[in-house]
């Protein structure tokens, strides 16, 4: 891991340079990859060149409690943008959806718009936290935490991810807190998509290698089903071209 460190380091000072910016602006949501790019960040530019949003929408208290405790651990100054009213604004006006997501999803997006506000006000990039694992099987909102510059964690699966924090030395609470995307209340990653990391990780690596012949059939069909209807989310948007 620690080798790892220095790779990904080296990838964010020479991504800031390429770009001529002055450092990441990065959402902190009390979760573990949030708190591990964020430590990634302090290791290649240092604190005074991170700035952590903690963007509350309705949001459990423990979400801004956490993020508040990662940043004091990393010495990152932090802004926080309560995104509440601006999120009740907006379904206001909008018309009724008897989809849930659809109402869910504007908090991310609204998390986007603020940490672009706030990237181009410093010259900073927005430092995403998506991993490998939550990117194969399209577990993020598109042009919401989807919507950033860089993923140095999305080449890494949400295990090690879990290895990779506690290289960095990330709060133990955070760690071990059971992964929540924060959509309502009581929401859990594993919950909604009615798997385990741990399972996802072994699928994905098998069907990376091209060997599932001791995957669980059911499983296996599950995770190949996700990846592919989310296929348009890790792509640029279809272009026409005159012939």
């Amino acid at each position: 891991m620690s080798s790892l460190v220095e790779e990904l380091v080296s990838w964010l000072r020479r991504r800031l340079a390429e770009a001529g910016a002055d450092g990441f602006v990065i959402g902190l949501s009390g979760g573990v990859d949030s708190a591990t790019a964020a430590a990634l960040a302090v290791r290649a530019v240092g604190a005074a060149h991170v700035l952590a949003a903690l963007m509350p929408c309705h949001s459990q208290p423990e979400d801004a409690r956490l993020g508040q405790e990662v940043a004091e651990s990393l010495g990152i100054p932090t802004l926080t943008v309560d995104l509440s009213a601006a999120y009740d604004a907006l379904l206001a006006v909008l018309p009724p959806s008897d989809h849930p997501l659809a109402a869910a999803n504007v908090k991310p997006r609204l998390r986007m718009v603020t940490l672009y506000y706030l990237a181009q006000s410093h010259n900073y990039l927005v430092l995403g936290s998506g991993n490998k694992t939550e990117i194969m099987i399209g577990y993020f909102t598109k042009y919401g935490d989807g919507g950033v510059d860089l993923l140095p964690l999305g080449d890494l699966s949400k295990t090690q991810v879990w290895e990779l924090a506690r290289e960095l030395g990330v709060p133990r609470e955070v760690v071990e807190r059971p992964p929540t995307a924060g959509l309502w209340p009581g929401q859990t990653d594993e919950g909604e998509l009615g798997i385990t990391y741990a399972e996802l990780d072994r699928t994905l690596a098998a069907i990376e290698v091209g060997d599932t012949a001791g995957t669980d059939p059911t499983v296996l069909e599950r995770v190949q089903e996700m990846a592919a209807r989310s296929a348009h989310k890790r792509a640029m948007p279809p272009l026409f071209r005159i012939t």
